[in-house]
């Protein structure tokens, strides 16, 4: 790990010295991933190949249409409401 410090040195005065005795402790016992890990994802990042773990939908672009126009279904629904009309207007 390096030698930077989460625990900013422009806290705010009068800032409980147990508070950053456990963020030194939480800061101390941070696991840190395995070398092959971090050797691995360097590769990988650095080839361009860090791709997704599955394929590109085959229905993309018409599951993106349905859900944006569901969301605007709810919008509209939500906004109708909010004005006093349908089942949930007040």
């Amino acid at each position: 790990m390096s030698g930077a410090r989460d625990i900013r040195d422009d806290r705010e005065p009068g800032a409980p010295e147990e508070l950053i005795r456990l963020a030194e402790r939480f800061e101390q016992a941070r696991p840190v991933p395995s070398a092959a890990f971090r050797g691995d994802l360097r590769r990988r990042l650095l080839a361009g190949r860090l791709a997704l773990p599955h394929p590109r939908p085959a229905r993309l672009r018409l599951l993106i249409g349905g859900y944006a126009g569901a969301g605007s279904m709810l919008l509209l629904a939500g906004a109708a409401s909010a004005g006093g009309l349908g089942p949930l207007g007040t």
